[in-house]
């Protein structure tokens, strides 16, 4: 009976590797994601390995040029477009096959000194790393869009809100650069792991080094790495590289979805905070009246689905051993590359349904002059002009409110001068001393904001303050970008340089 059962599985699956279903799942889905994102990188590895070969003269020049002649007959168009073949395990056999096919056994040559260990996390890394610049490039991006927002609504009143509760005035300039702070601290934490990631692990070979005389530093240089990565094992066994990226890309992905959040609900008919512009909506199939808006509701569902495959990546590494096991290669990098897309495409759309959206102004202030929010100042200025504790003045104004709400009073409107007089000797044993012209100034919106003038208050002075920083930022930060995808086109350019140099000499 068992027999049956194995003739069965081996007539369905093959009786050699690859297995028929080990291809579909496995190989298949590597191969396609290789093809896609390694031939150009897996190209320039192999260029900058031969180079450094030829000065440690562990290849002859002779050799170098016959090899190099075959790496420039590699048809890397060809190679994205083919199908997986069982005739070779994955990408790498089917290069290095084709270039001993090319320039003969002497393209063997080329893996003296290094391993697909070594060199497979190269080109994981150096993917990575463009992605990620790619990535900051677009947050920056976006940090440009809300930053022009802000300064386009510092005098815009809103109200902020504490536990989903009316809590004080602010603007909605304030509320942006909060975000526009959270991206920069985002920026901070990209930077930091851009330099864990862009670090050499040639050299390191399969896990101990080699006896040959190669040199990793040389491969550093030509490679555009800022560090070499010290220990062998470290180098093809370390993890942390790609669960870091993960980490703050999830993280990125949690902070703007909190935001995503907040617009969903000030979208709605009952805030209405804003309108978005109609390449933002879509209408309904059968309610007229609908304006749906669904790039705010795709923007917050694909961030969960980038922090979904963010976690996947950490889950991926999570129990596995110390040491080159495919759960950290193949299987788990596209993850990531997936949410680093995705939060790449969300930046963009957020950036635009920002700086398109209208925002309904007087709503928003009207909503403020009439909230209850306004009498923490209220508060304050009794603190000021009654010379009681802050804890009498919180006192005095909780019971006029909560005497307008006994009577089914819920606007700010309610609150007099003459009831406030009331409680204050009810408090104090003392009338007021404020004047009537100052008590009903505290309770107006704009002079909430307008005496926040601390860093990091709503005040439009401190606002265009705090924007200008911002501003003032934003070139170093491109230029930072600027500078490492620099070093990074020179060194390729460079590559391409030797292949010619081989070429005619």
């Amino acid at each position: 009976m068992f027999e049956d059962f194995r003739n069965k599985i081996q007539q369905e699956d093959g009786i050699i590797f690859p297995s028929n279903i080990y291809r579909k799942i496995v190989l298949q889905p590597a191969y396609d994601e290789a093809k896609k994102n390694f031939l150009t990188i897996m190209l320039q590895i192999n260029i900058a390995h031969l180079k450094m070969l030829e000065e440690q003269g562990l290849v002859k020049k002779e050799e170098a040029q016959q090899i190099a002649a075959a790496l420039k007959k590699l048809d890397l168009n060809y190679y994205r477009i083919e199908d997986y073949s069982p005739q070779y395990e994955d990408l790498f056999f089917r290069i290095e096959n084709k270039l001993i096919e090319l320039a003969g056994d002497v393209a063997g040559n080329l893996h003296i000194g290094r391993s697909r260990n070594d060199m497979g996390i190269a080109i994981y890394r150096m993917t990575l790393r463009k992605k990620l610049l790619m990535l900051m490039g677009e947050l920056l991006k976006l940090r440009e869009d809300l930053i022009a927002a802000a300064e386009e609504h510092i005098d815009t009143i809103m109200i902020g809100y504490t536990h989903t509760q009316q809590a004080q005035p602010t603007t909605f300039a304030h509320y942006l650069k909060a975000v526009i702070d959270q991206l920069d601290r985002d920026f901070d934490r990209m930077q930091h792991c851009y330099q864990t990631v862009n670090r050499s692990s040639m050299g390191a070979a399969a896990l101990t080094t080699t006896g040959f005389n190669i040199s990793r530093e040389r491969m550093r240089d030509l490679l555009a790495f800022d560090d070499i990565i010290e220990n062998a094992w470290d180098a093809v066994a370390g993890a942390d590289y790609i669960a870091e990226t993960a980490s703050i890309i999830q993280l990125a992905a949690l902070n703007l979805g909190r935001t995503s959040q907040d617009f969903l609900l000030w979208a709605t008919q009952e805030f209405n905070a804003f309108t978005l512009a109609s390449p933002y909506v879509q209408i309904s199939s059968i309610m007229p009246q609908k304006r749906n808006p669904v790039s705010i509701e795709h923007t917050r569902s694909l961030l969960s689905a980038v922090v979904g495959d963010a976690s996947t990546v950490l889950q991926m590494v999570h129990n596995t051993p110390f040491g080159d096991i495919v759960d950290t290669e193949d299987d788990m990098q596209p993850y990531l590359w997936r949410a680093i897309d995705r939060l790449i495409g969300i930046y963009k759309l957020f950036g635009s349904l920002v700086v398109t959206m209208e925002v309904n102004k007087k709503k928003l202030r009207s909503r403020a002059e009439n909230s209850f929010a306004n009498v923490t100042e209220l508060a304050d200025s009794l603190v000021r002009s009654e010379g009681i504790s802050f804890r009498q003045a919180h006192s005095i104004v909780s019971k006029c409110i909560k005497v307008l709400l006994a009577h089914g009073e819920e606007s700010l409107a309610s609150l007099t001068w003459g009831l406030t007089n009331t409680q204050a000797k009810l408090v104090t044993g003392k009338p007021l001393r404020i004047s009537e012209e100052d008590f009903y100034n505290t309770l107006k919106p704009e002079f909430f904001v307008s005496v926040r003038t601390l860093l990091g208050g709503p005040s439009p002075e401190t606002m265009r303050a705090s924007i200008e920083r911002s501003k003032e930022q934003a070139q170093t930060l491109f230029e930072w970008i600027k500078h490492k995808e620099t070093a990074i086109t020179e060194a390729e350019k460079q590559l391409i340089t030797f292949i010619e140099e081989w070429d005619h000499e």
